[in-house]
């Protein structure tokens, strides 16, 4: 008897927990999906029909397909229609604001600039990464302070923040100069080997490898580097589920793409285990103090007074990997492009080459730029911010409504995925212009210029990208040695093909002409 009473309290269990499955998928996949649908058309969003599971995402590959199928015909500017292909077709057919469907996930265009800096400034805490959005990167930087929402995001942010303030912040200038004094010369070494021409994104994507190992590991720098090569081939890896329809359970399938995503995954954090364990064990035999002044050692550290606390936030060694794979991939990836792309630009226009040069032989004089030069070189900032302009990190921001809120005359509904085409605000005629597409760092000398107003190449808000001010230091120091030692013409050879991969890269690569400068 008791045997039955049992068995029968094990079935309604077993039953009451399939009703709630079927229910969260039917929700998931078909109610609230609808209901978010209605909600919008009432208000006049509309956009165009999904298809059954899929939504647009297939309508959106074709788009891309063809609009990169070909390389572009000169060196211009004008990349939305060729990277945001499916934005022009919808916006001109829907308006302003329209509803896309990535899947099961409704997203909606928003691009009027009053309305985004609210949405980001006033809803920070009410908003983040949706689920499709952190399954698509959950194999490359985890649950890092980029894919982290609400108290998890709080918490990780304010133990990452303090490695990008005051002084700790200036202590990396020292790094940035000596690993840029190395790609100088292996530049003219290659020039001193008869290479009349250099791809320019190979020794930028190596020179800011070797800062970020060196920012992050310290003395495990050259091992940093093996990390960074593996997650370079894990991002293009990752970079194809954007393109796939993710649902769950779908990366455990055991197919081709799956097993060398989890292959190399395994590889990296084999890696960063080393290092902490590395770490670990000096601290244990008392030859040292700490876990280190590096990114590594200063998350290791927060661990421990964090652990051994009450705080109800606990930092796990996944979480470290995670915040050192998410740093790697946001403070390398997105400089090294800046920097490729600044370079074709400079190298397609001589008279600001010009102008920049001698800037920057007025306030360093010669001498390798330090932390006290960097605020005086302004015409290299507005080139810098032009270039992020015309060529931002990433093509678009996306952030979810976790709570039912009210933007302007709008009700977003809890669900919903505000879409903001950064790429297509910042090649907007309406915000800068009719040169709009055409490369002007002239525009950013304005007074009336303010930052977080149609310029948002690192987001805006409480959630703005921790390390913007890592990067336009490094930048900046990169590029006053560069120009100071070399003038550059494009080459002949360079073909102009923009194209996404996570973030804005040109298919080729970007071909220059070096010719070194007397001394």
């Amino acid at each position: 008897m008791a045997m039955m009473a049992v068995i029968t309290s094990l079935f309604v269990i077993f039953v009451s927990l399939l009703i709630k499955v079927a229910y969260d998928t039917l929700s998931c996949y078909w109610l609230t999906p609808r209901r978010i649908k209605k909600i919008m058309e009432r208000q006049g969003v509309r956009g165009p029909k999904p298809r059954p599971f899929t939504g647009n995402i297939l309508d959106m590959a074709s788009f891309v397909s063809k609009s990169t199928s070909c390389d572009m015909d000169s060196i211009h500017h004008n990349i939305v229609s060729r990277l945001l292909p499916h934005y022009v077709v919808w916006s001109q057919q829907y308006g302003k604001r329209f509803i896309y469907w990535n899947g099961i996930e409704p997203r909606m265009c928003l691009t009027e600039t009053d309305l985004i800096k609210e949405f980001l400034t006033k809803y920070s805490t009410v908003s983040g990464k949706s689920w499709q959005q952190q399954q698509g990167s959950k194999q490359f930087i985890g649950r890092g302070l980029l894919m982290a929402n609400g108290q998890d995001w709080y918490h990780q942010r304010h133990i990452v923040a303090p490695a990008f303030m005051g002084d700790k912040m200036k202590s990396y200038a020292g790094n940035m100069v000596e690993c840029t004094v190395e790609m100088l010369q292996s530049l003219e070494n290659a020039l001193k080997m008869g290479q009349n021409e250099l791809e320019i994104g190979e020794y930028m994507t190596s020179l800011t490898a070797d800062i970020i190992s060196r920012t992050e590991f310290g003395t495990n720098y050259v091992k940093g580097k093996q990390i960074f090569h593996l997650l370079t081939l894990l991002q293009t890896r990752c970079a194809q589920a954007t393109r796939r329809l993710c649902f769950p359970g779908s990366r455990y399938f055991p197919n081709k793409y799956n097993r060398e995503i989890k292959s190399l995954k395994m590889e990296v954090e084999r890696l960063l285990m080393e290092i902490i364990q590395s770490r670990k064990d000096c601290m244990e035999i008392g030859r040292s103090s700490s876990y280190g002044n590096d990114l590594l050692g200063m998350l290791l550290n927060e661990m421990e007074k964090k652990n051994s606390g009450n705080n109800g936030f606990s930092i796990n060694l996944q979480l470290i990997m995670d915040e050192c794979k998410t740093f790697f991939f946001a403070g390398h990836e997105t400089t090294a492009l800046l920097l490729t792309w600044t370079v074709m630009l400079l190298a397609s226009n001589p008279t600001w080459q010009e102008k920049v040069r001698a800037e920057i032989n007025h306030v360093c004089n010669g001498e390798p730029p330090s932390v006290d030069h960097l605020s005086k070189l302004t015409l290299l900032q507005m080139v810098i911010n032009e270039s992020m302009r015309l060529y931002p990190p990433a093509t678009v921001l996306p952030r979810m409504a976790f709570e039912d809120m009210k933007l302007g005359d709008l009700h977003i509904p809890k669900g919903l995925s505000i879409w903001i085409p950064v790429l297509a605000i910042h090649h907007s005629e309406e915000l800068w212009g009719k040169d709009a597409n055409r490369f002007n760092p002239e525009r950013f000398a304005s007074k009336s210029f303010t930052p977080g107003r149609g310029f948002i190449p690192f987001a805006a808000g409480p959630r703005n990208c921790v390390g913007q001010g890592f990067a336009i230091m490094e930048a900046k120091i990169i590029l006053a040695m560069l120009i100071s030692r070399f003038r550059f013409t494009i080459s002949e050879n360079y073909r102009h093909a923009p194209v996404v991969v996570l973030t804005i890269k040109p298919k080729y690569g970007v071909q220059v002409c070096l010719k070194p400068l007397n001394t």
